[in-house]
């Protein structure tokens, strides 16, 4: 029945947003037509977390990428000019840090310390 995710990021500047994914990220993709890109993930797994006043509102959505290695991934990533907007915070559940990609979208990089269902 599901075969697949299909997630969206908004950016003030797409097509810059979109070199990034394609270039820094070196994410695979196809393009639909006219330059539209629609990158290939890594493997996937969604969480469902509860709003309340501590956490985002109801209809928020947020990407994290995973890592295995999340200093290492930050050295590579740093080499390549990619501007980390927080400092690596220790959570319980993994280490995490979020990262600004062109066009006015920040996401999140983890390394998980809980089992991960990517590979089921």
């Amino acid at each position: 029945m599901i075969t697949g995710t299909h997630s969206i990021l908004y950016a003030d500047d797409a097509d810059q947003a979109r070199a990034f994914l394609r270039d820094v990220l070196g994410l695979g993709h196809v393009d639909v037509g006219d330059g539209w890109l629609i990158f290939r993930l890594p493997p996937g797994e969604l969480g469902v977390h509860p709003a309340g006043e501590a956490g985002p509102s109801s209809g928020r959505h947020e990407l994290f990428l995973l890592c295995d290695d999340i200093e290492g991934t930050i050295t590579e990533l740093t080499a390549k000019d990619v501007e980390f907007t927080t400092a690596v915070s220790d959570e319980g559940w993994g280490l995490l840090t979020m990262m600004r990609i062109p066009g006015g979208v920040e996401i999140g990089l983890y390394q998980p310390r809980h089992p991960t269902a990517t590979d089921l």
